[in-house]
């Protein structure tokens, strides 16, 4: 799971440099699939229960599962982008949000704390503690960065030999509930949260999520693994040593 992890990546580092005005989502979605495939990978997403590509492009009021397609980006939007890679049957999953150009600074204020909420509920991915801790530290962390909304349809989950699997992961709720976090668990946290209002609806291709309001949405996400030692990243490439450092929490190098 570390090597399809180190894949997605690297994927996802290669479309956050490739985002810019003018370069379509259907451009990004041929750049991830040509790169997963020579990286000895296969995509996740390409045919999975019939999504028709390898990634999730979902711009501005699109919050999860938006399909690459002729839309052009354009400066002062905002695109979430979904990736999933698979080496030897294992799964890795992981999720950015990109400004694209110059942004409005509410939006780059609500994709950072997408990223905030992500690494609190991270940190929490800790031998003893319960599903739970993971929803408690993301909510109450999107709480005390402003006044966001959190989605509760869509949530984070188990992965492993498949992309998703037990136990899901909610981005909201109480702490020390759930199942137990044990050595050996692999989970994707994904916190979603909006400007507006988190009630959601699926458009008529029947994948692309949207806000009711047409508030702006954020989207993150890591495949983390809990360890004897802490929290392992395993699609972050240094397995999340310098983020967690930054909270104070010392996890090995691997």
């Amino acid at each position: 799971m570390r090597a399809a992890g180190l894949v997605v990546a690297s994927t996802l580092s290669l479309l956050r440099s490739s985002v810019a005005p003018g370069v379509t989502t259907l451009e990004l979605d041929a750049l991830a699939e040509a790169h997963i495939r020579s990286s000895g990978a296969l995509p996740s997403f390409l045919g999975y229960q019939g999504f028709p590509a390898s990634i999730c492009t979902s711009v501005n009021d699109e919050v999860v599962h938006g399909i690459p397609g002729p839309r052009v980006l354009r400066a002062g939007d905002l695109i979430s982008i979904d990736c999933g890679a698979i080496v030897d049957g294992w799964h890795g999953d992981a999720a950015i949000t990109v400004p694209v150009g110059a942004v409005d600074a509410s939006l780059v204020a609500l994709a950072a704390a997408c990223e905030s909420a992500l690494w609190a509920g991270l940190a929490a991915v800790v031998e003893g503690h319960r599903i739970g801790d993971i929803t408690q530290a993301v909510s109450s962390t999107v709480a005390a960065s402003g006044a966001y909304s959190v989605v509760e349809d869509y949530v984070g989950h188990g992965i492993g030999t498949e992309m998703h699997q037990a136990p899901d992961v909610p981005n909201t709720g109480k702490g020390r509930r759930g199942a137990k976090l044990v050595p050996g668990l692999v989970v994707a946290v994904e916190p979603m949260i909006c400007l507006g209002s988190a009630e959601t609806d699926v458009l008529d291709d029947d994948w692309t999520v949207v806000t009711s309001d047409g508030a702006y949405a954020a989207h993150c996400e890591h495949t983390v693994a809990v360890t004897p030692d802490g929290p392992w990243v395993l699609t972050e490439p240094d397995g999340g040593v310098a983020k967690f450092a930054e909270l104070g929490i010392t996890v090995p190098e691997r």
